[in-house]
């Protein structure tokens, strides 16, 4: 697993520096070209508003609703008495809303622990090019989830806050050209509850998500977090997805293998039991639908 995410990581960095060269060329010609340009946001570093599991960089329009999709099948190192995987099943159902071009919220509802997670997305800084540009896109994404599975001990005193977990994640990310992006998402996790005493309850990540495009309706994508703190790692790995992303109209589709079950962040952080190493991989999809709720407003006549 660690030689994976090793491997990763320098391919990801021998990208960054590939296409650093190719956007200073592009910027170049585009200084040739325009002597002020406008101020303009960069869009479209990433097709979707997660990498995989993780958040990206990129925000709803305003009045938009996104449904999606985000679904799992079992473990491939499980063969053919469970068909490699495919006779199981986890799922995340979403609906996340675009209210400004750098604000968004979402809800959605996973299978895996019954868990209800809402959380809000902002980024003080985006990106742009031209006059007063900025390099980069900075966000700040926090939210909270909800166990709803029934009482492992109905008989002791329960308390609804115990059911509750929280996180606080900044992304740092950068379309470096069109066909290249990358991003950086430190993160904590905090759960009210835990196993047993001795285990801490904030879980600290950092995080790195990246997409290549290979065609025109067609790009690599990655999500790996290294967990810093929190978790026993001789129980639980460090999430890697590896996926491609393939744009049809309106929709996003997204197919992937992780190690990872569940999909919101307490659980793809904190519950991580696959291994790379052994095939204890899963394969999945995910599927995002665009739905213009509120009508756009027209460009005000000069």
């Amino acid at each position: 697993m660690k030689r994976i995410g090793n491997t990763l990581i320098v391919l990801t960095l021998l990208l960054l520096v590939w296409s650093k060269v190719s956007a200073q060329e592009e910027d170049l010609l585009k200084l040739i070209a325009e002597d002020k340009p406008e101020k303009e946001i960069v869009k479209n570093a990433f097709k979707a508003t997660r990498v995989i599991n993780s958040q990206s960089m990129e925000f709803l329009s305003p009045g938009t609703m996104d449904f999606i999709i985000l679904h799992r099948f079992g473990q491939i190192s499980e063969g053919m008495s469970n068909f490699f995987g495919l006779d199981q099943a986890s799922m995340r159902m979403a609906l996340d809303f675009g209210l400004r071009d750098n604000l968004m919220v979402g809800i959605g509802r996973s299978t895996y622990k019954k868990e209800v997670d809402g959380f809000i997305k902002y980024a003080p800084i985006r990106q742009s090019t031209g006059a007063n540009s900025f390099p980069v896109t900075i966000a700040i994404s926090g939210g909270t989830t909800l166990n709803t599975l029934p009482w492992s001990d109905p008989a002791r005193q329960n308390y609804f806050t115990s059911r509750m977990a929280y996180y606080t994640q900044v992304i740092i990310g950068r379309k470096f050209s069109d066909k290249f992006s990358l991003q950086l998402s430190p993160t904590m996790v905090h759960q009210n509850l835990v196993a047993s005493s001795s285990m801490p309850n904030d879980v600290f990540a950092a995080g790195i998500g990246g997409r290549y495009k290979v065609s025109k309706r067609m790009a690599l994508t990655w999500d790996y977090s290294y967990l810093l703190y929190g978790v026993d790692m001789e129980l639980y790995n460090n999430p890697l997805s590896i996926g491609v992303d393939i744009e049809t109209g309106g929709h996003v589709f997204q197919l992937h293998f992780s190690n990872s079950t569940g999909m919101n962040e307490r659980a793809f952080l904190t519950e991580t039991t696959g291994s790379w190493d052994k095939t204890e991989i899963r394969f999945g999809f995910n599927l995002s639908r665009m739905f213009q709720i509120k009508k756009k407003k027209e460009a005000s006549k000069e």
